[in-house]
């Protein structure tokens, strides 16, 4: 009687496009680093403020970058 193991694979998880996405959001939360289109001048630095303006060309760049990073550069961090 030989009782057969069952082989698990394992398969490794990409992190990539995630580690990308918290990074992008986090620098390019409107307000935060700089906002574009702030109240005074085209780009303001650390103003901790937002408009709808703004959070719209934010939004533009981060999925712009986000495209960037996973589909053209093919970014993948194996865990």
């Amino acid at each position: 009687m030989a009782v057969a193991k069952a082989k698990t694979k394992r398969r490794m998880a990409d992190w990539g496009p995630v580690l990308v996405a918290v990074i992008l959001f986090i620098l390019l939360s409107p307000g935060l680093l700089f906002q574009v289109h702030g109240a005074d001048k085209f780009i303001q630095f650390g103003n901790f403020e937002t408009s709808a303006t703004s959070i719209f060309l934010h939004s533009l760049i981060f999925f712009a970058l986000f495209c960037l990073f996973t589909l053209v550069l093919h970014l993948h961090i194996y865990v």
